[in-house]
């Protein structure tokens, strides 16, 4: 079959599917046309399952625990077999959280699950879901854009907040010591 009729059997899009074969995870011949059909596999590629569970800080960490199970059950339920469960703290706008570029880069991983979709990324979901060779399952997926927006603006003003008290924290600390170190 065709490129373009294997994405829409599958629900993924032309460039998706077309990277799938450059990168070697779905068989296929060139025709002397230059046209690519994939072929029909007898075996399908083993789904390489990852369940992706991330809080802010490790304040949240029983949090981080239980958002991990629920995803593995969801995972469970579905029927699919978890290879790896990666747990992160670290904040949605850092870009450079290491178990997730560890994740994106691996080109086995076929699937990743999680629960929200703001603790992937608090922004730019779409060029990750576009970027990512493979499946992304978000469990609790808002179906309203109106109520996607809302929680877009809710993320961006916590997320100043917490670099502003932060910010206002570590200055009221820095003083604390300048005082203390002068005193002594």
């Amino acid at each position: 079959m065709k490129i373009s009729q294997y994405a829409k059997e599958n629900s993924v899009t032309y460039m998706t599917a077309y990277r799938m074969v450059k990168s070697g995870k779905l068989p296929h011949k060139v025709l002397p046309t230059g046209t690519i059909v994939i072929l029909e596999a007898k075996e399908q590629m083993p789904d390489y399952t990852i369940c992706y569970a991330r809080v802010s800080s490790s304040q949240n960490k029983p949090n981080l625990i239980s958002q991990s199970k629920r995803i593995a059950d969801f995972c469970a339920a579905k029927g699919w077999i978890v290879k790896e469960i990666i747990e992160e703290c670290a904040s949605g706008l850092n870009d450079k959280r290491p178990k997730l570029q560890k994740i994106l880069h691996n080109p086995k991983v076929t699937r990743i699950v999680i629960e929200h979709s703001d603790r992937l990324t608090r922004f730019g979901m779409a060029y990750i879901k576009t970027l990512f060779q493979g499946e992304i399952v978000i469990i609790n997926e808002v179906e309203d854009d109106k109520i996607d927006l809302m929680q877009d603006f809710v993320s961006l003003i916590t997320s100043m907040c917490a670099r502003l008290y932060g910010q206002r924290r570590t200055k009221r600390k820095t003083e604390r010591i300048i005082k203390e170190l002068n005193s002594d």
